[in-house]
């Protein structure tokens, strides 16, 4: 069978909201069709889930016709977004969610799941295009319509569509008429200004709120998510004063005792580098001893968890390597390694996991070894496009625990609580083809390949059975 990824999805990507959840001056005539009382259980190929493209189109709804206009991310709102059917194709266990601000559709859970998978994007992604699409439709129509019109760029239209979210539906509304023909021109500043001012309007109470935690706007980060390949981070923050010069004066104090100990290293460097030697005075330090309350409590020493891919001779020699590091996933060198494992800090060396051996158990409850091997095998969640690491996944069985699923390497993979769900819950299935590959087949026949770094769309339609 031919056609486009997206010509087998559902005909419908959100499901009508019931007036009770929103302001009582909803204005929308599709808010009066509410949720069904209890979920029914449907049939996938009938279940609520995303409109399949016009034709001319492309599956985001970017119109490819000659002299057609600027994409917009989904189809036209007579056919989808502004004016969908309402349906009841709730599954089991799904929920209705809100994606949009008051007065715009819910969404059914699991729908932008497949959504993003034919789209290439990743739930939350596909979640976020849903989102702003609906405050747009629904709650920004003024701004929808030049979007459309190919008047309003649409990365600006979703920025604006995004402040607005958190604004009740009148408050929105102003927004969409007040920036009427100016969107494409005013300054982005201006537009938070306006949006400013229409929160104070239209909810005071939320205003005051938002007020109070910005007034207080301290914090102090560290993105150790987003190491680079030497192993740095960056790191910034917002403190008070006081606090600031204290910090200043150590780390400038730290820097001085490096040179004199005969560090040969930048000013900048050993800067940086006190930083480090104060976080590690911390963790032997205890402030509720000090403050002599009798809660003196025990400060773990550091440890790092590390697993390195080497050869042989980079482990046994003093020879160069990399190392990967699974908690920021990140590359850095052997040499790298051997700084942060010198010192005081305790090095534990865990055997090698053979990731092509095959483990088995009769029992449902996975053994530490076999989760510890599916997580190496797999780093990220197995469901297409994501990319939560592993180890904040659960460990799933591909088949249901049975006669014909048992807890073997075979038949476990990783998989993220919310892709769990819709494994659990909905049509999703998936098969093993070997230790770091998994063939997904959606509700409504998109087939995807996921293996340890990428995804691919294989087919849209399943091959007859």
């Amino acid at each position: 069978m031919g056609g486009s990824p997206w010509s087998r999805l559902p005909k419908s990507l959100y499901l009508s909201a019931p007036p009770n959840l929103f302001s009582s001056n909803t204005r929308s005539s599709k808010m009066r069709h509410g949720l069904p009382r209890t979920p029914r259980v449907r049939h996938p190929s009938r279940r609520a889930g995303v409109r399949t493209a016009p034709p001319g189109r492309s599956p985001a709804g970017e119109d490819r016709r000659p002299g057609g206009r600027p994409g917009v991310g989904v189809d036209d709102p007579e056919e989808s977004v502004a004016d969908a059917t309402p349906t009841t194709g709730l599954v089991f266990g799904e929920l209705a969610v809100p994606l949009a601000g008051e007065g715009a559709p819910l969404v059914a859970e699991f729908a932008p799941i497949e959504f993003g998978a034919a789209l290439g994007l990743s739930t939350d992604s596909a979640r976020s295009l849903v989102g702003d699409a609906l405050e747009l439709a629904h709650r920004l129509k003024r701004t929808w319509k030049l979007v459309r019109a190919g008047k309003v760029p649409l990365w600006k239209a979703r920025r604006l569509a995004q402040l607005t979210t958190t604004l009740p539906l009148d408050g929105a509304d102003f927004v969409g008429r007040q920036v009427t023909g100016f969107v494409g021109k005013i300054s982005w500043a201006g537009i938070e200004r306006l949006v400013d001012q229409a929160r104070v309007a239209f909810d005071p109470e939320g205003a005051e709120k938002q007020r109070l935690v910005a007034a207080d706007g301290r914090r102090f980060d560290v993105h150790t998510r987003e190491a680079t390949h030497d192993g740095t981070v960056h790191v910034e923050g917002v403190l008070d004063l006081a606090d600031a010069v204290d910090l200043d004066t150590a780390i400038r104090h730290g820097a001085e005792e490096l040179a004199a100990l005969g560090s040969t290293e930048s000013l900048d460097v050993r800067r940086s580098m006190a930083v480090g030697e104060l976080a590690r005075r911390q963790l032997a330090f205890d402030l509720r001893a000090e403050a002599g309350d009798g809660a003196a409590s025990v400060v773990k020493p550091r440890q790092v968890v590390i697993h390195v891919h080497l050869s042989h001779a980079a482990i046994s020699r003093d020879e160069a390597g990399i190392a990967h590091v699974e908690e920021t996933r990140s590359i850095v060198s052997t040499e790298q390694v051997r700084q942060w494992c010198s010192g005081d800090a305790p090095v534990v060396i865990k055997p090698v996991i053979d990731l092509e051996a095959h483990h088995h158990t009769d029992a449902y409850a996975i053994p530490d070894r076999l989760a510890e091997q599916t997580r190496l095998a797999q780093p990220v969640c197995a469901f297409p496009w994501c990319e939560r690491p592993a180890r904040r996944c659960d460990t799933d069985h591909v088949t249901a625990h049975g006669p014909d699923g048992p807890t073997c390497s075979c038949n476990l993979a990783p998989l993220c609580r919310r892709h769990h769900r819709a494994k659990t819950h909905t049509a999703w299935t998936y098969d093993k083809t070997d230790a770091t590959t998994c063939l997904w087949r959606s509700p409504h026949g998109l087939h995807l390949i996921k293996d340890r770094t990428t995804t691919r769309l294989v087919t849209a339609h399943p091959p007859d059975e």
